[in-house]
């Protein structure tokens, strides 16, 4: 059987992100989506939703990373890694997520796309690079 990172590109730092059980994930962007998309039954009429890039900011101007402050609502989150397409991979978030009061959809997929982030009542101070979700179960 091969390792998850076999179908990982664009890694930040593999030591890291297989320390546990799977493959971690990072956060690269966090969007707004500040406009409806549009889908419709035969896909002639499917137009992507409106999004822009929410705003981060250093909590120490010597920071080499930016983070988001997001308020309780509904984001999209964009990951630094890609898939190979050599397998379809099950992604989960991680439970440090979920404790924090956020969450996204698990997903069984063959590329990342960008994935709806639910984030509860408090909001959530989120780390540019930080992990975020995990991959497990590659189906070859």
């Amino acid at each position: 059987m091969s390792e998850l990172s076999d179908y990982v590109t664009d890694i930040v730092h593999e030591p890291t992100q297989t320390e546990g059980v799977g493959f971690d994930l990072t956060a690269a962007d966090v969007y707004e989506v500040v406009g409806p998309g549009r889908i419709d039954f035969g896909g002639g009429e499917l137009e992507p939703a409106t999004t822009v890039p929410h705003s981060s900011e250093k909590r120490d101007p010597d920071d080499d990373y930016e983070w988001w402050s997001l308020g309780a609502g509904q984001y999209l989150l964009a990951f630094n890694e890609s898939l190979t397409g050599e397998a379809t991979v099950t992604v989960q978030p991680r439970t440090e997520l979920l404790e924090r009061g956020a969450t996204h959809p698990t997903l069984h997929v063959d590329t990342l796309p960008r994935v709806p982030l639910s984030v509860g009542g408090a909001g959530l101070k989120l780390k540019e690079n930080a992990r975020v979700s995990t991959i497990v179960d590659p189906e070859t």
